[in-house]
């Protein structure tokens, strides 16, 4: 999947397909979550603050997993 970085104090870059969303943090980690519905993907890329978007909106509302 090809992400595209963002501004943003926390996430270093973001990509979306088919309902995936794919999240790489400046640690390196980088998580995917399942079943997003492309208006939050836009969202996020629209929120004055990324982070708190994802903790509101998608962290603990959609099925995850870490793959790095």
């Amino acid at each position: 999947m090809i992400r595209q970085n963002i501004y943003s104090t926390n996430i270093k870059s973001v990509g979306y397909e088919d309902g995936k969303l794919e999240i790489e943090f400046k640690t390196r980690s980088i998580y995917q979550y399942f079943n997003v519905p492309e208006n939050v993907y836009l969202g996020l890329l629209n929120a004055s603050s990324k982070g708190t978007f994802l903790n509101t909106y998608i962290k603990d509302r959609y099925r995850f997993r870490q793959i790095r």
